[in-house]
Parts: C-alpha cells; structure tokens; sequence
C-alpha cells in the first residue's frame, strides 16, 4: 500500500534489484552500470526491489 500523498504526486520508481547492488558494490556503482530501471505505476515490484519513489508534493 503507497500513501495517498506519494499516490498522487507520483512520477516514476527508480528500481534495483538486490542481487545487482550487492554484484555492484553499492546504489552509485549499480548506476554507473546501468542496473538502474525507471518504471512507472504499472510496474509491480519483484522480490528483494530496492526503490526510490520520484514524485512532487
């Protein structure tokens, strides 16, 4: 469940999976690789997501 205030300012779901931080060494290294994905609202996570919400106030 999102709450209502992240629901309705919602832009998009930067997305990492678990076993590509760890391979990486950490979210920056992850980047730099390109394991990072930008999904939007239809996206339905996965086990072990790591996410970082984009959205406005």
């Amino acid at each position: 469940v999102i709450h209502t205030d992240i629901q309705k300012g919602f832009i998009r779901a930067e997305i990492i999976s678990f076993d590509d931080f760890i391979a990486a060494g950490g979210e920056t290294e992850a980047k730099r690789a390109g394991k990072l994905r930008l999904e939007t609202k239809s996206y339905v996570m996965q086990d072990c997501d790591l996410v970082n919400f984009r959205f406005n106030k």
